[in-house]
């Protein structure tokens, strides 16, 4: 098998199963090789998330399984980070976002893929991280003069915080300010419309899109 097969092959094995040390070599050794960090990220990791995602789906693959990827990228993203800065190539920020997981809900895989290809796309990131309260989104949307907040879930019983986050925006007299993007799992694009929510955002990839449209 040529070398940068191995090393994708590697990388892609490191993180199913949970192998830090052996995904992190692997990810330094593509870039020594001359992989720029978003295509690590977009050609390697997205399709190997995706997979288990759909694997989970189907039941062949289980909440614990999805918690060690997510572990094992949050590694592999810090041996990336370096190279980010220079990949966004950037002078000037394209927009602000505030980012994170529904209260009641501990997922992040899907919020963290997003919020590195939005870094990489050259939009400042603030992630409130997970089981975070509607206010917790506002307030931080507010301190760093956000244009757009992410709000993901991967559990139907957290999604009804997404419309709360609507509902207080406008209670406060606030919903002009910041665009609304809401993304995950049992998330539709019929939800995000029934919601008031700007925009369902699909993957990251979508997620990036739609976020340079809002801000162009």
């Amino acid at each position: 098998m040529e070398k940068n097969e191995l090393l994708k092959k590697n990388l892609s094995e490191a993180i199913l199963e949970g192998e830090e040390s052996k995904a992190g070599e692997a990810a330094r050794a593509l870039m020594a090789g001359g992989w720029k960090a978003v295509d690590i990220f977009e050609k390697l990791i997205v399709p190997t998330l995706t997979e288990l995602g759909h694997r989970f789906e189907r039941l062949e693959a289980y909440l614990p399984d999805l918690m060690i990827a997510a572990d094992t990228v949050k590694v592999v993203r810090k041996v990336l980070d370096d190279q980010i800065t220079d990949d966004s190539d950037r002078t000037k920020s394209r927009g602000t976002v505030v980012i994170g997981t529904c209260q009641g809900d501990v997922h992040d895989i899907g919020k963290d893929m997003v919020a590195l290809m939005l870094e990489v796309n050259g939009f400042d990131v603030y992630d409130v991280g997970v089981d975070a309260s509607v206010q917790a989104f506002i307030n931080k949307a507010e301190d760093v003069n956000a244009d757009i907040i992410g709000m993901s879930s991967l559990l139907t019983s957290s999604m009804p915080y997404m419309e709360d986050l609507v509902g207080q925006l406008k209670v406060q007299g606030k919903r002009d300010q910041f665009a609304v993007i809401v993304g995950g799992g049992p998330v539709t694009p019929e939800y995000a419309e029934k919601i008031g929510a700007d925009a369902y955002g699909r993957d990251s990839t979508a997620a990036v899109n739609i976020c340079n449209e809002i801000v162009s």
